[in-house]
């Protein structure tokens, strides 16, 4: 299992709109649907209002790396630059 934490530093005041903008496009819901996906969950950190934490997890390296070949990744890339100033990827395996 690949589990990834994904930090979102968010445009001032834009973390809710970001998030709001991902759910209407229908990107979470189409991760989840993945073959191999076991977890995408977005949090809001309680100490910082311009965070958003994405918390995946992946069956395996393949069903990761379909992930990153799908139409909604490239979606999300797409649309990021309007609201994440920064992106940190965290990486765990078992």
């Amino acid at each position: 299992m690949i589990v990834l934490n994904v930090t979102y530093r968010c445009k001032p005041g834009m973390r809710d709109a970001f998030l709001e903008r991902i759910m209407a496009e229908g990107i979470d819901e189409a991760c989840r649907g993945e073959k191999g996906n076991l977890k995408y969950d977005y949090y809001y950190p309680a100490d910082d209002g311009d965070e958003l934490l994405l918390v995946e997890k992946w069956q395996d390296a393949a069903a990761l790396k379909a992930h990153g070949e799908t139409p909604h990744f490239a979606r999300l890339g797409a649309i990021k630059p309007e609201y994440v100033t920064e992106t940190v990827v965290e990486r765990f395996e078992r």
